[in-house]
């Protein structure tokens, strides 16, 4: 099928396909999804600029049916969610305006591609790390698997930062702790997502559980809740610099609301240490299919 937007002729059916795994992903970690989709696109053809405005566009259809299941399940702490929004509106702009710098030099695939592998990698080292430790604590240490978590130093150290306004979050047991850490956590969230078309769930959902200590159930929903808005403005920002194909966005979303409900309800199966760890192998497989795209583009080019 021929998508003239975007100047790509896809398979349909492949696209659907596409939405529904990471449905089901987006749904159970908590994540937009952009990771494995993004990738996907980039795979089929989809040009590097596309690929980033028209993926937080399905993203954005997706979170809505992923948040409301977990909204249900109470893993939604709705104050936070909308206090790391304001951050992350403002880091989505930024992340958009990079695009649009690397754009004007011919270089937007080469530069935003190994900055995306770059971060995969890292995030998926350290998750792999943390969550492998947590399991053992919970067998070696006999702690429970809700309150297991490898590294809980970057947690304390935020927690003693007293700069006002100081605020608690009930909904994510957390009694006291700075506005600004929250806006600073959304800031950084939203300008990966700008730049690299996720909805900055990959970082999000980490950077709430080792950074802000709230728990990985709570993080999942409450970094979908969070998606919903931060990918819906990075859609609108990318639409009005051409960057959306938005068939190719709704072809993708028929496949990702099927998923989404499946993913969310598992969720309740499992315990935040087994879903950190399962999490972790997501970037890992990102990084490559973006590497083999990069490097394929790289030799024919030599060709």
């Amino acid at each position: 099928m021929e998508f003239p937007i975007a100047g790509v002729v896809v398979n349909p059916a492949f696209l659907a396909s596409i939405g529904f795994v990471v449905g089901i992903l987006g749904g159970f970690f908590g994540v937009g999804g952009g990771f494995i989709a993004g990738p996907m696109m980039f795979l089929a053809g989809v040009p590097m600029n596309f690929v980033v405005g028209t993926d937080l566009a399905h993203m954005t259809g997706k979170s809505i049916v992923a948040a409301r299941r977990h909204r249900v399940l109470g893993h939604v702490d709705v104050r936070l969610g909308a206090l790391m929004i304001i951050g992350t509106v403002v880091g989505v702009e930024c992340g958009a305006q990079l695009v649009e710098l690397f754009k004007r030099t011919g270089q937007a695939n080469q530069i935003i591609g190994w900055a995306y592998v770059v971060i995969m990698l890292g995030v998926g080292a350290f998750t792999l790390t943390e969550s492998l430790r947590a399991i053992r604590m919970i067998h070696t240490d006999k702690i429970s698997a809700a309150e297991a978590v490898g590294f809980t130093g970057i947690t304390r150290r935020v927690r003693l930062l007293r700069i006002k306004p100081m605020i608690s979050l009930p909904a994510s047991g957390i009694q006291s702790i700075s506005l600004w850490v929250i806006l600073l956590a959304g800031f950084i969230s939203g300008v990966l997502a700008g730049f690299l078309g996720v909805g900055g769930g990959f970082i999000r959902m980490p950077m709430l559980v080792y950074v802000l200590g709230v728990p990985t159930h709570v993080a999942i929903g409450t970094d979908l809740f969070e998606i919903i808005f931060s990918a819906g403005f990075g859609t609108i920002t990318h639409a009005i610099k051409g960057n959306v194909d938005i068939l190719i966005a709704l072809i993708m979303q028929t496949g990702a609301a099927i998923g989404a409900q499946i993913g969310a309800m598992s969720t309740r199966h499992f315990a935040g240490p087994r879903i950190r760890l399962w999490f972790s192998f997501l970037p890992f497989i990102g990084a490559a299919l973006v590497i083999w795209r990069l490097v394929g583009t790289g030799a024919s080019a030599a060709h």
